[in-house]
Protein backbone atom coordinates (compact mmCIF):
# COMPACT_ATOMS: atom_id res chain seq x y z
CA UNK A 1 0.00 0.00 0.00
CA UNK A 2 1.29 3.55 -0.70
CA UNK A 3 2.46 5.61 1.71
CA UNK A 4 1.62 8.82 0.46
CA UNK A 5 -0.87 11.45 1.53
CA UNK A 6 -3.40 13.71 -0.39
CA UNK A 7 -4.39 17.05 0.55
CA UNK A 8 -7.61 17.27 -1.49
CA UNK A 9 -10.67 14.62 -1.85
CA UNK A 10 -12.41 13.78 -5.06
CA UNK A 11 -15.85 15.42 -5.32
CA UNK A 12 -16.79 13.52 -8.55
CA UNK A 13 -16.29 13.27 -12.54
CA UNK A 14 -17.29 15.96 -14.63
CA UNK A 15 -19.20 15.78 -17.76
CA UNK A 16 -16.71 15.29 -20.99
CA UNK A 17 -15.66 19.17 -22.00
CA UNK A 18 -17.80 20.52 -24.93
CA UNK A 19 -17.01 23.28 -27.45
CA UNK A 20 -19.23 26.06 -27.62
CA UNK A 21 -20.31 28.49 -30.58
CA UNK A 22 -17.38 30.84 -29.29
CA UNK A 23 -14.59 28.37 -29.58
CA UNK A 24 -13.97 27.86 -25.58
CA UNK A 25 -14.58 24.52 -24.29
CA UNK A 26 -16.87 23.83 -21.27
CA UNK A 27 -16.93 21.10 -18.43
CA UNK A 28 -20.09 20.91 -16.52
CA UNK A 29 -20.35 18.89 -13.07
CA UNK A 30 -23.30 19.06 -10.47
CA UNK A 31 -23.06 19.10 -6.54
CA UNK A 32 -26.13 18.44 -4.49
CA UNK A 33 -27.64 20.76 -2.61
CA UNK A 34 -26.41 18.31 0.42
CA UNK A 35 -22.78 17.73 -0.92
CA UNK A 36 -22.34 21.28 -1.18
CA UNK A 37 -23.30 21.84 2.90
CA UNK A 38 -20.87 18.98 3.60
CA UNK A 39 -17.95 21.15 1.59
CA UNK A 40 -18.75 24.04 2.78
CA UNK A 41 -18.91 22.82 6.45
CA UNK A 42 -15.70 20.38 5.77
CA UNK A 43 -13.40 22.29 3.61
CA UNK A 44 -14.07 25.81 4.12
CA UNK A 45 -10.76 27.30 5.28
CA UNK A 46 -10.97 29.18 8.78
CA UNK A 47 -12.44 32.91 8.82
CA UNK A 48 -10.03 34.95 10.73
CA UNK A 49 -10.50 38.01 12.61
CA UNK A 50 -10.92 40.86 9.87
CA UNK A 51 -13.04 38.57 8.32
CA UNK A 52 -11.25 36.63 5.86
CA UNK A 53 -10.87 33.15 4.50
CA UNK A 54 -13.97 30.98 4.67
CA UNK A 55 -12.63 29.99 0.73
CA UNK A 56 -13.51 26.63 -0.55
CA UNK A 57 -10.67 25.58 -3.26
CA UNK A 58 -11.84 22.97 -5.90
CA UNK A 59 -9.62 21.83 -9.04
CA UNK A 60 -10.43 20.15 -12.25
CA UNK A 61 -7.81 17.71 -13.22
CA UNK A 62 -7.99 15.01 -15.98
CA UNK A 63 -6.65 11.54 -14.79
CA UNK A 64 -4.37 9.38 -16.69
CA UNK A 65 -7.38 7.77 -18.82
CA UNK A 66 -7.79 11.34 -19.49
CA UNK A 67 -11.18 11.74 -17.22
CA UNK A 68 -12.08 15.22 -16.13
CA UNK A 69 -12.21 14.84 -12.44
CA UNK A 70 -13.44 17.90 -9.48
CA UNK A 71 -10.97 17.57 -5.99
CA UNK A 72 -11.76 19.55 -3.26
CA UNK A 73 -8.88 21.23 -1.38
CA UNK A 74 -8.66 19.52 2.52
CA UNK A 75 -7.39 22.44 4.71
CA UNK A 76 -7.68 19.75 7.99
CA UNK A 77 -6.09 16.74 6.43
CA UNK A 78 -2.68 15.20 7.31
CA UNK A 79 -0.35 16.33 3.98
CA UNK A 80 -1.89 19.55 4.42
CA UNK A 81 -0.64 20.13 7.76
CA UNK A 82 2.23 18.98 7.39
CA UNK A 83 3.33 21.25 4.25
CA UNK A 84 1.81 24.33 6.84
CA UNK A 85 4.29 23.16 9.10
CA UNK A 86 6.84 22.63 7.08
CA UNK A 87 6.29 26.40 5.58
CA UNK A 88 5.93 27.78 9.12
CA UNK A 89 9.87 26.31 9.86
CA UNK A 90 10.79 27.66 7.03
CA UNK A 91 9.57 30.89 7.93
CA UNK A 92 11.06 31.42 10.89
CA UNK A 93 14.56 30.09 10.18
CA UNK A 94 17.55 32.32 10.76
CA UNK A 95 16.96 35.90 10.94
CA UNK A 96 21.03 36.69 10.09
CA UNK A 97 21.35 38.80 7.13
CA UNK A 98 24.52 36.45 6.16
Amino acid sequence: MSDTKYDSVLVGYVEDAVTGDDGFQYCKFNIKDHELKEIAEKYATRRGEDGKGGNIYFTLFQTKSGKTCLRVWDPNSEAAKEKRAAKASEAKGDDLPF
